[in-house]
């Protein structure tokens, strides 16, 4: 049965945001609030979890997961990035996108895409989110909390806890947040291509 914090959205307190990053370490799946909608997620080197996510969403392996990261410079460290997608990630981070990039080798296979060697990372825009990977210095392995037949991602806590409460291991309420998920752009080709519109706007990319 998952564990309920009540976190402060703008002033998350370190004693909850510390147990948060335990339960992740210790194997924990977690639904979290971020800038566009909930997120679901777990520790990056974690295959276990990162399959009941998985199960969760009813996504087979060629769905990405995101790599949740807290700024620039760490996602330079799981991307190849050239000058010109620097100056975009640079321009529109923090914010509600996720970037599809070329792999480095310091993601392991599992978390590519089977055929491409990509992976989509972000950098939220969410203080709560933030704290926590501040926390665990380290990424967070991440996915849009939309459940099977749903178009539409969950943003409330009491709704995700009425469903999903024998599935994950925390819950972190920050009160309702957004109901568009990130804006996919990638990046991995050259030129920006939409993969999905959501809350992050166009206009940057010249994709409007």
């Amino acid at each position: 049965m998952a564990q309920f914090f009540t976190v402060h959205p703008d002033n998350p307190q370190p004693r909850l945001i510390k147990q948060a990053a335990a339960i992740v370490r210790e194997g924990g799946v977690i639904a979290l609030p971020t800038d566009s909608s909930y997120a679901i997620a777990c520790h990056l080197g974690d295959k276990r979890a990162q399959d009941r996510i998985r199960a969760l969403r009813d996504v087979d392996d060629k769905h990405h997961f995101t790599l949740m990261c807290r700024d620039l410079s760490e996602i330079a460290v799981y991307a190849r990035i050239d000058n010109q997608q620097f100056r975009l990630l640079k321009a529109n981070t923090p914010g509600s996108y996720t970037f599809i990039l070329e792999a480095t080798r310091e993601v392991p296979k599992r978390l590519q895409h089977p055929k491409r060697n990509t992976i989509g990372l972000r950098v939220p825009d969410h203080p709560i989110t933030l704290a926590l990977l501040a926390e665990l210095d380290e990424p967070l392995l991440t996915m849009t909390l939309i459940l099977p037949g749903d178009t539409m991602p969950m943003h409330e806590a009491d709704t995700i806890r009425d469903q999903l409460e024998h599935q994950l291991d925390l819950i972190l309420d920050a009160g309702a947040c957004g109901v568009d998920p990130t804006t996919v752009i990638d990046l991995s080709h050259g030129e920006p291509q939409l993969m999905r519109a959501g809350r992050g706007d166009l206009a940057p990319f010249g994709l409007d």
